[in-house]
């Protein structure tokens, strides 16, 4: 929630809280008004009518925030954004294809704002929606890491490489380890769905399939872990 306050591209209705968290709620927004945020101020409630306010199973915390969802975010403003390609135009992007569970989306996205990636893409169809659930996991990233969208992954992997990106596949069946390709340059790491792995066209698209050292029998991660370790991968290669 501090993330959204002071993120100036977010939009605010209702910040909302019970007792105990009030001053830490009115600490966020007196930190949030100094960038301009308009009108906002904490209402205090009671837990049951906080509960009754927000969506049936919804998790809180003590704290709820009504918001407008960002403005959608397009891979060719990531790419314009990139520095040029020389020695500073080192940069990652997290492509996803077809994961399908918010929370593993956001816990991905959590890892891409840890380490840095320019953005998070991820097709339209068959990818969870940013809801409450997705934000949770996220813890903030969604603020801070853009959350790219597309239509056709397929040719959203060829704008990549186009702009000098590797796209780098990660599967299990990965003709390489990881940790052998030239991460240091401009890099797209692709991962799947769990189980189902790469789409063919998505698989086609990639320079490389690599793998991580795992082992046997449990050699597949699930896939914010996988990407949690890839994003830490190319990070330790440009620090070193």
């Amino acid at each position: 929630m501090r993330a959204a306050l002071q993120n100036p591209a977010r939009r605010f209705h209702r910040l909302m809280t019970t007792p105990e968290l009030a001053a830490d709620a009115k600490s966020w927004l007196a930190e949030a008004k100094a960038r301009s945020i308009g009108e906002l101020h904490v209402e205090t409630l009671d837990r049951a009518r906080l509960d009754a306010l927000l969506p049936e199973g919804a998790v809180h915390q003590g704290l709820a925030l009504q918001v407008e969802p960002l403005p959608p975010a397009f891979l060719e403003d990531v790419l314009a954004e990139v520095p040029p390609a020389d020695a500073a135009g080192a940069a990652v992007v997290v492509v996803l294809d077809q994961v399908s569970d918010p929370q593993n989306v956001g816990a991905v996205l959590r890892s891409a704002a840890a380490f840095g990636a320019r953005a998070l893409v991820l097709p339209e169809h068959g990818t969870p929606p940013t809801t409450a659930t997705l934000a949770k996991a996220a813890s903030g990233a969604l603020e801070q890491v853009p959350l790219v969208r597309v239509t056709n992954l397929a040719r959203a992997l060829d704008k990549l490489k186009e702009a000098g990106f590797w796209c780098v596949g990660l599967e299990e069946s990965g003709e390489t380890l990881l940790g052998d390709l030239d991460l240091t340059g401009r890099v797209a790491l692709v991962l799947g769905a769990e189980g189902e792995g790469l789409r063919r066209l998505t698989r086609e698209r990639c320079d490389f399939l690599a793998r991580l050292p795992t082992r046997d029998p449990l050699a597949s991660l699930n896939v914010s872990n996988a990407a949690a370790i890839a994003l830490y991968e190319v990070a330790r290669r440009r620090v070193s």
